[in-house]
């Protein structure tokens, strides 16, 4: 396996957290809007605010699974865990971490 770069990963990892901390706060704020629609009279729209409320919640769902992932890539690089695959304790392969940083398994 090439050498692992683990400052190349934590910067990775960390733009990455970043992002996802920003699409959060995004559909949180959606949300809040959404929530805040109270003079909706039109079955139609109100129909399709469910439709955005429950895609936005599904979503932030997602997001909130790639940033434990994300964190947890993190604790791992902090314990000299990092890029050890968690069931089979094989080392992940170099292009696996670099398609996906968070990657827990080979």
């Amino acid at each position: 396996m090439a050498y692992l770069n683990l400052e190349y990963f934590r910067q990775r990892l960390e733009k990455d957290r970043e992002r996802i901390l920003k699409n959060i706060e995004e559909i949180n704020e959606e949300l809040a809007v959404i929530a805040a629609e109270d003079e909706i009279d039109d079955i139609e729209d109100l129909a399709e605010l469910k439709i955005e409320n429950d895609r936005d919640k599904e979503l932030l769902k997602i997001l909130m699974q790639e940033l434990k992932d994300v964190n947890d890539a993190l604790k791992k690089i902090e314990t000299g865990r990092y890029g050890i695959d968690e069931k089979s304790g094989r080392k992940i392969p170099i292009n696996r971490l670099l398609a996906n940083p968070a990657a827990r398994s080979v």
